[in-house]
């Protein structure tokens, strides 16, 4: 009944946003703007056709927010919300959600699927981030802006790959193995890509960067997998996570107490870097030993986290877009049309090289996803973590709905195209 409320209140919405552009009255077509976002994005999913697009329009909704009140989406009083833990804490709480959707069994499919996931990888981490070099060098993008591109397609893959295999009844097993295996290469792969492509363009630390996705993305994904690992965990295998879940919390309250004061003055700081990643892996264990006691008492957690997840990356769709507003205005339709080239390239050449190479058309399609969808949310925490938003975030921020918005239209021609293959084969 909401959900049909909200669609009449989107035309509502839509008539005052042409009364208001119609005369000139910003405060009029603002406001009605925005209400036309929000009530299409809750009302669409009331229309069975439309109902898959749903989260789309929710990005959509924070990309008009912080488009047309982009003071109000940066700072809250004296809190910034592009402040450097907070974008931590969020892409972590994101990345945590994602982490649900996997399984330790996913990372013990390479000898079931080997050859499609040497394909995977090798395509994953060549298509995309060398289309994005190209279209930097042909479109003259200024600086920052034309790391972030390079960088969005230098990320792993992202979730939407899975839903969008499994709606187009390709090789669900090949895809979730990829997602989990190029999330694995992450921290390797991307600062190395980004160094390459990008050290011209930005100063790339390689060792930062990579202790930043070892922060915001395996950490997070290891303690969904410990929750994960507790759920068929015989009893002693549970006491041994519970054990090392008291270690962690001594050893984080001995720091927080004056011990890491102490290392300050006497170690390096190379080992001072290596001691705050053990930090963040004994926080890993001991998230999740209490997130499975949470789940556990509480049984709709769980199901909540993939909505918490979306909350998060709706958070920095809003917030990049606010930060990088100015930019958008000028070079928002370009950046959007590099996104359109730079996915459809993904899908076209992850499609023809595993076609070449002797996989079958369900596979195929699989590694077409795996390589055109990237892991936005990741490009997002690392522009964050970099203090640039507004820059090297800002493709993050359009490529994101637009990987959501194409992925749905192909998973959706290529399941009518496997429901006639396997009716001929029939």
């Amino acid at each position: 009944m909401l959900r049909k409320i909200c669609l009449f209140l989107a035309l509502i919405a839509l008539l005052f946003l042409v009364i208001g552009l119609s005369l000139q009255a910003p405060h009029l077509w603002k406001f009605a703007a925005l209400g036309l976002a929000i009530s299409t994005a809750i009302g669409i999913g009331a229309l069975p056709a439309l109902k898959g697009y749903q989260y789309t329009a929710w990005i959509i909704t924070a990309v008009v927010a912080g488009m047309i009140f982009p003071a109000s989406f940066q700072k809250w009083g004296d809190f910034d919300l592009r402040n450097k833990w907070l974008i931590l804490i969020v892409i972590q709480l994101v990345m945590f959600g994602m982490g649900m959707h996997m399984r330790i069994s996913d990372f013990t499919g390479i000898s079931k699927t080997g050859k499609g996931i040497t394909i995977g990888l090798l395509c994953h981490f060549t298509v995309m981030p060398i289309m994005g070099f190209i279209l930097t060098k042909i479109f003259h993008f200024e600086t920052e802006i034309a790391a972030g591109i390079i960088l969005i397609g230098s990320c792993s893959s992202g979730l939407a790959s899975n839903v969008m295999t499994y709606i187009a009844k390709g090789n669900l097993v090949l895809s979730v193995t990829v997602t989990a295996i190029t999330t694995l290469f992450a921290p390797l792969m991307t600062p190395f890509l980004m160094k390459l492509l990008a050290g011209t363009l930005i100063e790339v630390k390689f060792i930062n960067m990579m202790m930043e996705i070892i922060k915001i993305v395996i950490i997070p994904i290891m303690a969904a997998l410990i929750h994960d690992y507790l759920k068929t965990a015989s009893v002693k295998e549970a006491q041994k996570i519970k054990f090392l879940s008291i270690l962690a919390v001594l050893w984080l309250t001995a720091q927080s107490a004056g011990l890491w004061t102490i290392f300050s003055t006497y170690f390096s700081l190379p080992l001072l870097e290596t001691i705050e990643i053990l930090n963040f892996f004994a926080g890993a264990i001991l998230v999740g030993f209490a997130y499975h006691q949470l789940a556990n008492r509480f049984k709709n957690l769980d199901g909540m986290m993939p909505y918490i997840s979306m909350a998060g990356i709706i958070y920095f769709t809003t917030v990049t877009t606010a930060a990088g507003r100015d930019n958008l205005m000028q070079v928002g339709l370009i950046l959007f049309l590099v996104a359109v080239i730079h996915n459809a390239a993904g899908y076209f050449f992850g499609y023809v090289f595993s076609r070449l190479l002797g996989m079958d058309k369900p596979s195929a399609r699989t590694i077409a996803f795996e390589v055109g969808l990237q892991n936005g949310g990741m490009a997002s925490g690392l522009a964050g973590t970099m203090g640039k938003l507004g820059t090297v975030g800002l493709a993050a921020a359009v490529f994101s709905p637009w990987m959501n918005i194409s992925g749905s239209i192909l998973a959706n021609y290529w399941q009518s195209k496997a429901l006639k293959e396997a009716e001929e084969k029939s």
